[in-house]
C-alpha cells in the first residue's frame, strides 16, 4: 500500500538545507546520575553549577551528587540574562578555575550558561527542568539598559543536554502550562519559518501533537511519569526546531516585551501566540492548516486560544504587568530591526495586535499591515 501523503504536508520536492542537531542528548528517567560520565567524555573535571535563586536546593543536591567534581554553585540566574549578572558569573567561574558549567533549570539558567560560555569558551552541560527548549539552540538573548539583543552564535550551543523526566514531576501545573506553551510557540513559528525544511516541519508538527496531548494531562496528573515524558519529548522536538530555523514576529514581540518591560517570558508567549498566528494566517496557510489538523478547532488561532484557556494560561498582557502606555513604545521596537515574517508588519499593525493582546481580546486576522 502506498503511503498517504497529505497535500498539506511539506515533502522534499525542492532543494533545501538541513543543518542537523550537534548536541548530545541523554533522555530518560534518573539520567542525572550520568552527569559524571558525560563530564568525563568532555574531558572535564571541575564543573560550576548554575541555577536561579529558586533552584538553590536543586543546585546543592546536584553538587552533592557530583562530589569533588563540583567546584561551586552560582545561583543568581534571572530572566532575560542581564549582562551584569553574567559578568559576576564569569568572574566566579574563573576564580574557581572551572572547566565546564552545568545549567540546572529553565531558560533563565540556560541563558546564563550560554552567556558564560561565550565569554570563557567553557563547554556546557544542561539539565532542563522546564519545557523552554533553549538548551537545543545556538540562540543567546541578553539584556542591557532595557534592551534585549538576540543573536545566533554556534559557540553558545550546549554540548550535552540531559533530560531527566523525574526532575519535571515537581514542576507546578500552572508553570508547566505556560512553559509548554512557550515550547509550542517554537514549533508553530518553525512551520512558517523562512528557512523551514521538510525535516524541521515534521519535527514541529510532532512537537505540537505531543505537547497538545500531554499538557492537559499534566494539569490533571502532574506526577505521572509517562505524561511528563511525553511533554518533555515534545519540548525537546520544539527546541530542535528553534535551534534549526529562524523565528518570526511572535518571538520578536516576546523579546521586545521581555527586554523593555521585564515581562515573564513563558507567560508572554502564552498570551501572544494566538494573536500572532491570527495575524500571519493569510500568509501561512500550510502552517495554520497543520496546527488546526493537530489541535482541532475552526482555525489555528482559535485552536491555540482555546488550548491555552484549557490550560488556565493568562490571556492579557496587562495581567502580566505591561502598562497600557507601553504599547506605542513596544510597537516602535517591534518594527525596528524586525525579524523576517511571512506577512509584512508595520508600526500600526504591530500596535493594533499589541493592543488586542494587552486587553485580552480575541485574536483577529483582519489587522492590515
Amino acid at each position: 500500500m502506498q503511503p498517504d501523503i497529505s497535500s498539506n504536508r511539506e515533502t522534499p520536492v525542492d532543494t533545501f538545507v538541513h543543518p542537523g542537531f550537534p548536541a548530545r542528548v541523554v533522555f530518560g528517567s534518573g539520567t542525572r546520575e550520568r552527569i559524571p560520565e558525560e563530564m568525563a567524555a568532555l574531558g572535564c573535571g571541575r564543573v560550576l553549577v548554575l541555577s536561579t535563586p529558586g533552584k538553590t536546593a536543586r543546585a546543592s543536591e546536584l553538587s552533592d551528587l557530583l562530589g569533588d567534581l563540583a567546584v561551586g554553585a552560582f545561583t543568581e540566574a534571572v530572566p532575560h540574562t542581564p549582562v551584569a549578572t553574567t559578568e559576576r558569573a564569569v568572574a566566579f567561574a574563573r576564580a574557581l578555575e572551572a572547566d565546564c558549567v552545568l545549567a540546572v533549570g529553565g531558560g533563565s539558567t540556560i541563558g546564563l550558561g550560554k552567556a558564560v560560555a561565550l565569554r570563557t569558551g567553557l563547554p556546557q552541560l544542561v539539565l532542563p527542568m522546564t519545557y523552554a527548549g533553549s538548551e537545543m539552540t545556538p540562540i543567546l538573548g541578553e539584556t542591557s539598559e532595557g534592551r534585549k539583543t538576540t543573536r545566533r552564535l554556534p559557540e553558545v550551543r550546549p554540548r550535552v543536554v540531559i533530560y531527566d523526566v523525574d526532575l519535571t514531576l515537581t514542576l507546578p501545573p500552572a508553570i508547566s502550562a505556560v512553559s509548554g506553551l512557550n515550547a509550542l510557540a517554537h514549533a508553530v513559528e518553525a512551520l512558517y519559518a523562512q528557512d523551514r525544511d521538510p525535516v524541521t516541519s515534521l519535527l514541529a508538527e510532532t512537537a505540537i501533537s505531543a505537547l497538545g496531548s500531554a499538557l492537559p494531562e499534566v494539569a490533571l496528573r502532574p506526577r505521572d511519569t509517562r505524561v511528563r515524558a511525553e511533554a518533555l519529548y515534545g519540548a525537546w522536538l520544539a527546541g530542535m526546531c528553534l535551534g534549526t530555523v529562524g523565528m518570526a514576529l511572535h518571538h520578536k514581540i516576546c523579546h521586545v516585551l521581555g527586554g523593555a518591560f521585564d515581562l515573564p517570558h513563558a507567560e508572554t508567549h502564552a498570551v501572544l501566540l494566538p494573536h500572532v498566528v491570527a495575524y500571519n494566517a493569510p500568509a501561512a496557510e500550510q502552517a495554520t492548516a497543520a496546527i488546526t489538523r493537530v489541535l482541532g478547532g475552526p482555525d489555528a488561532a482559535t485552536a491555540l486560544r482555546e488550548f491555552a484557556d484549557r490550560l488556565g494560561a493568562p490571556r492579557a498582557l496587562r495581567d502580566l504587568g505591561m502598562p497600557e502606555e507601553g504599547i506605542d513604545q513596544a510597537a516602535d521596537l517591534v518594527v525596528r530591526q524586525a525579524y523576517w515574517n511571512p506577512r509584512p508588519v508595520d508600526r500600526e499593525a504591530a500596535r493594533r495586535l499589541l493592543s488586542r493582546a494587552w486587553a485580552g481580546e480575541a485574536p483577529r486576522s483582519d489587522i492590515e499591515p
